[in-house]
């Protein structure tokens, strides 16, 4: 009897820990609160087939399913040859389709502000590795760039503001979040541009730009740009514009990289960069980020808040907003001014430099852009295939003329002849009669 009662209690004991106990979750995972579907596009060409990959962005992660069939061809690829800013497939081996799962910021995504959208941009490569003991392949390399878009989020305060007699600077909030563009544009510059191939001797026209919309007015500078061949941080880096704003590119190699000044507003800056390719690397795209700032658009520059390009030709810089002293420092180190001189003779106000401006630390953020695509063949090469088919076309149309001429010649010597013989058999009819 006193065992039975053991049993029972042990039995209830038992009920009651697995009541209280976590749930436990049969090899399912737990569904995210925020679930939309990804922007796929396929950067490299490939066969007509229906979509073969998908991706569900979620708050924390992108989830991407591959196909086997990715390339639509019926050649199944090997999870190993995909990967996605360093990352593999993360789904149980031989399971298909396969799924690589991301967290936002890593696997070398990037992150940029469009609008009213925060674009997180991720590139899915496919590098076929070569068949099993045969050093062939049979399939081309295949690369997908999948964005997922968030609405940012703003913050918004109904607390009254109260005059002061310092314009506008008592107004700025430290939580103020500012959209922060970088954009490749059209050779106009009438527009984002359509495509994002170039050749070598393309200026490729940015655009830097903030939204300041119910903000004080405000400048954008560029302080400092680097070019990588991927996405990822160990890829080879070129920095272009560095020290605070100097165009280093056209000093270093005589290109024609430049600010373009004057500005056409100040919430917004223009600049070219000369094409190039890295050297030694057989891939030809290009990632391009730069750190972008803002201070007040009433604040003086200086050598911490400046843009400046060098002029080859004249082996001096200039600055997009016309004062050149502040890029002096370009060939040195830019470091913060030299204090104000005080003192007797010295002017009793002056203006206030940008960088001692209180600027909420919001107000510069790193932006990307890319892929680029640089093509080695030169547009040249297409315009000089153009004008031999069109010289062909003129030789065979000229050939065609002679031609035509002789055959016409020729017509006309077979009548003559003909006419002067039924001449002459028609005189010997009448000498006859």
């Amino acid at each position: 009897m006193w065992c039975k009662g053991q049993l029972a209690v042990v039995l209830l004991l038992f009920f009651l820990c697995d009541a209280f106990a976590q749930p436990r979750f049969k090899g399912k995972k737990i569904i995210a609160k925020y679930q939309k579907p990804a922007v796929v596009e396929y950067v490299e060409p490939r066969a007509g087939a229906p979509q073969t990959v998908t991706a569900q962005c979620t708050d924390s992660e992108v989830i991407v399913t591959i196909s086997p069939d990715l390339l639509g061809i019926q050649k199944p690829v090997q999870p190993s040859d995909l990967s996605m800013g360093g990352c593999g497939v993360t789904s149980p081996a031989g399971a298909q389709p396969f799924v690589i799962e991301a967290p936002l910021q890593g696997c070398g995504s990037t992150v940029e502000m469009q609008g009213a959208e925060i674009v997180y941009s991720f590139t899915l490569v496919y590098n076929p590795s070569p068949i099993d003991g045969l050093p062939i392949v049979r399939t081309n390399p295949a690369v997908v760039q999948i964005e997922c878009q968030y609405n940012r989020l703003h913050n918004v305060s109904s607390k009254a503001l109260n005059p002061t007699w310092v314009p506008y600077t008592s107004t700025i909030s430290a939580e103020d979040i500012l959209g922060f563009l970088l954009v490749i544009m059209s050779s106009d510059w009438s527009g984002p541009s359509s495509s994002n191939t170039f050749f070598l001797g393309d200026l490729i026209n940015l655009q830097a730009s903030v939204d300041n919309s119910n903000h004080v007015p405000l400048r954008v500078f560029v302080d400092r740009c680097v070019a990588t061949p991927g996405s990822n941080a160990s890829a080879p880096a070129y920095t272009f514009i560095g020290n605070s704003g100097c165009f280093l590119d056209s000093q270093l190699t005589g290109s024609n990289s430049q600010f373009v000044s004057p500005r056409v507003a100040q919430s917004v800056l223009q600049f070219q960069l000369d094409a190039f390719r890295f050297y030694g690397l057989t891939t030809s795209s290009i990632f391009i980020t730069c750190r972008l700032k803002v201070t007040l658009a009433s604040a003086n520059v200086d050598s911490l808040n400046k843009d400046c390009s060098y002029n080859s030709a004249l082996s001096q810089w200039s600055s997009v907003d016309g004062n050149n002293a502040v890029c002096s420092c370009c060939d040195t180190i830019c470091a913060n001014p030299p204090p104000f001189r005080r003192g007797p003779g010295a002017p009793r106000y002056r203006p206030r430099r940008a960088s001692e401006v209180s600027v909420p630390a919001g107000w510069e953020e790193t932006v990307s852009v890319g892929p680029l695509f640089l093509e080695q063949v030169s547009p040249l090469s297409s315009v000089a295939q153009s004008l031999s088919g069109q010289q062909a076309e003129i030789d065979s149309g000229f050939q065609a003329s002679i031609l035509g001429a002789v055959v016409g010649v020729l017509a006309v010597s077979c009548v003559a002849v003909l006419f002067l013989v039924y001449r002459k058999a028609n005189g010997i009819v009448n000498t006859k009669q």
